[in-house]
């Protein structure tokens, strides 16, 4: 069963499982879909079939959060609606209204609705009023960071078709309503460049030479400029904000977070935020799960309906519902 609802004022799309006879509470996933921000929506065809299949494959309950997009609203709107949501959802009134067993609910998303949803998943762990703990995160091919546009995967991907660099960069700048003048700045670390004196303290959590294993490090080279454009976190200070770049977080807060699955894949400028956040967990003691697919590409999990009907798509979206599945 799919109906829509307003959850705190923020629409959501809730899909429930088929009725059985088990009158057990059931399982539940608060999920956000991607598109950088501005772009798609929980009722196109590609999440409506995900959240369909995980609602019946899981016997669970799918809230997909439809929060407001660029140009209509920018940072940190998307993070209030998904944030908004998710904890008037945890509320136990609204979980028994959904049959939803209150120690079993994870949080989700893929791409720009995995940085919210680690956004979110933060931002709860430190919320003192909410007593319905989320018990799993699952970030799929998550953008987590904006203050180094030349990690490997970057360098390596940069002009990897669905999501080449400079396209990710510009969703950056949209997110924030930034000027696009900046952009090529951007793309060379100008932006944080050693005279920035604002991103020195968070230069070190995003540290790829000592987060990422020596295969995904390969031979490529730190892009770090000495001197650089100051202005741009100045006119953006949001770069800086752990709400919009949940992987600058301080250990402290990552020490808080649940068990968590964490896909990425090779051919995905995206691919080291993930690997750097799954390091940076496991470092603070947190149980996590990194899914790496060698032959993939950003975006291919939901790509599993004609007319982009790939293996890929089948086979990620299999790991991470069997892992949901095995863990929630």
């Amino acid at each position: 069963m799919i109906t829509d609802a307003l959850f705190d004022g923020v629409e959501v799309r809730v899909f429930e499982p088929s009725p059985k006879e088990d009158r057990t509470l059931k399982r539940s996933v608060v999920y956000i879909h991607g598109g950088g921000w501005a772009l798609a929506s929980a009722r196109t065809s590609f999440y409506n079939n995900l959240c369909r299949i995980m609602a019946e494959s899981l016997n669970a309950v799918i809230v997909s959060i439809e929060y407001r997009l660029v140009p209509e609203v920018h940072f940190p709107e998307q993070f209030y609606d998904t944030f908004r949501a998710t904890k008037y959802f945890l509320q136990s009134d609204i979980l028994a209204k959904y049959s939803v067993d209150p120690g079993r609910i994870a949080i989700s998303g893929d791409s720009a609705g995995g940085n919210l949803a680690a956004a979110v998943c933060q931002q709860l762990s430190l919320d003192e009023t909410v007593t319905n703990k989320l018990k799993l995160q699952a970030l799929i091919y998550p953008v987590l960071q904006a203050l180094d546009f030349n990690t490997p995967s970057y360098q390596q991907n940069t002009d990897m078709p669905v999501l080449p660099r400079f396209v990710m960069v510009k969703f950056w700048i949209d997110y924030f309503n930034g000027n696009y003048d900046f952009a090529s700045s951007m793309l060379i670390n100008n932006h944080t460049s050693l005279d920035v004196s604002q991103a020195i303290s968070f230069r070190g959590r995003l540290n790829w030479t000592s987060l990422l294993p020596s295969t995904f490090k390969k031979n490529y080279k730190p892009v770090i400029q000495s001197t650089g454009k100051a202005e741009i976190i100045q006119e953006i200070p949001a770069l800086l904000d752990v709400r919009a770049a949940p992987l600058l977080a301080e250990k402290e807060i990552f020490q808080l977070q649940p068990k968590t699955y964490v896909l990425t894949c090779e051919n995905d400028v995206l691919r080291d935020d993930g690997i750097m956040y799954a390091k940076r967990l496991e470092s603070a003691g947190v149980e996590v799960t990194l899914d790496h697919f060698d032959d993939c590409f950003h975006g291919c999990m939901i790509f599993t309906i004609w007319p982009t009907n790939f293996s890929s798509g089948h086979r990620t979206r299999d790991s991470y519902i069997k892992w949901l599945s095995e863990n929630l």
